[in-house]
């Protein structure tokens, strides 16, 4: 899989170091960034955008987001047959990430973030599902024809 992929297995890679740098260092959002955080939300309020998400929400919203690539990249990487394996894998390492947490200074893990996480990955494997599909049913049908007009094969006596 990673050898015929090599440039896929490279981005996920480089996606997944991201994942962990944002998620397994000690770097919570402090009171200036949440600050500025909740004045942007303020500032799309007052101009009538965005109304019902609040602080909470938007955090929620960003953890989905974070793991959408995360279910696309494994969907491909193990292909449309192996959709069921992408999702385990996606809430295995969210699983991994919270457990991880509870060892780093700064951060807290939360049940919320477990099933944005694995929402953001379920998304991911359904949209790289929607997008490969077309092409795996070509290629089921190409390889269905083949073996209908290959010739019998013989048996070695």
């Amino acid at each position: 899989m990673l050898h015929r992929h090599p440039f896929l297995s490279l981005l996920t890679g480089g996606y997944l170091v991201f994942v962990g740098w944002l998620t397994l260092t000690p770097q919570p959002i402090g009171p200036d960034q949440q600050d500025l955080v909740v004045r942007l939300l303020d500032a799309l309020h007052r101009r009538g955008y965005a109304a019902s998400i609040d602080y909470d929400r938007l955090e929620f919203l960003a953890n989905i987001g974070l793991f959408v690539p995360v279910g696309m990249f494994l969907l491909l990487l193990f292909g449309i047959r192996w959709w069921w394996v992408a999702a385990v894998v996606a809430f295995l390492l969210t699983a991994f990430i919270e457990s991880a947490q509870r060892g780093i200074p700064g951060r807290v893990p939360d049940g919320r973030d477990l099933l944005a996480n694995t929402v953001g990955g379920l998304i991911g494997v359904f949209v790289a599902t929607l997008l490969t599909l077309p092409a795996a049913i070509r290629r089921d049908r190409a390889r269905l024809v083949t073996t209908r007009h290959s010739p019998p094969r013989r048996s070695a006596r």
